[in-house]
């Protein structure tokens, strides 16, 4: 795998976790997935509707890493990324382009969801969004209150599920259980061949790794990539 796809492969390790954790809301719930947005290649990872509220999920597959969070300062291991503000521009897309196709006001609360962190803090909560890890989304979910009624869900969801609403040429619908089975084909190529690498690094003859080692930081960096990917 290329140095390019790799951030998607994992990208899309992590949509796939958090679409199983949101399966696990209840039938008042419409959650949508990877929703094409606006003309181009463009998506949203996630859009939910129900009584809670309208909410667009931007996941982020930071696993093993820590997160610190302090109102729009989000770093990742040291570095800094701007998922809160690509998150409530999101949100705000989302929302007029629901309002649009709804005829009413539909408020978007945007969501960046951590995948897998080694530790996430948060020092100061963002203002307009909300910053979780996985594990913790779910009963974020069902604690939350109920702001709208049935009519106001009912509307919004036919807004939402209508792909004219997000993208201004929408193509028919790919075969998801065929998507599916075709990246777990990819993965599990992908897995073989990080077991192939680690086995080569393991055979390595004790020669090898002092050399390796006496190399010193390309050396680990070396050991490091092997092993790793």
């Amino acid at each position: 795998m290329s140095e390019a796809s790799w951030p998607w492969y994992r990208g899309a390790l992590g949509e796939i976790a958090v679409g199983r954790i949101l399966a696990g809301l209840g039938p008042e719930w419409l959650v949508l997935h990877a929703v094409p947005v606006g003309s181009g290649w463009s998506d949203i990872d996630h859009v939910l509707v129900g009584p809670a509220g309208v909410f667009t999920i931007n996941t982020k597959n930071h696993a093993g890493q820590s997160i610190w969070v302090a109102e729009q300062t989000l770093m990742v291991s040291g570095n800094k990324h701007r998922h809160p503000y690509n998150s409530a521009r999101e949100a705000a897309r989302a929302s007029t382009l629901l309002s649009t196709a709804a005829g009413a006001a539909v408020d978007v609360t945007g969501i960046v969801v951590i995948v897998d962190p080694r530790r996430l803090t948060i020092r100061d909560k963002p203002s307009q969004v909300i910053v979780l890890s996985d594990l913790q989304l779910l009963s974020f979910l069902q604690r939350r209150q109920a702001v709208l009624n049935a009519e106001q869900v009912q509307r919004a969801a036919a807004a939402a599920v209508n792909a004219r609403t997000w993208h201004t040429k929408p193509t028919p619908p790919h075969n998801a259980d065929e998507l599916m089975r075709n990246f777990a084909a990819l993965r599990c190529l992908v897995d073989e061949a990080r077991r192939r690498r680690l086995s080569w690094v393991l055979g390595v003859p004790a020669v090898g790794f002092s050399v390796l080692a006496a190399t010193g930081p390309l050396g680990a960096a070396v050991l490091h990539a092997l092993m790793n990917r």
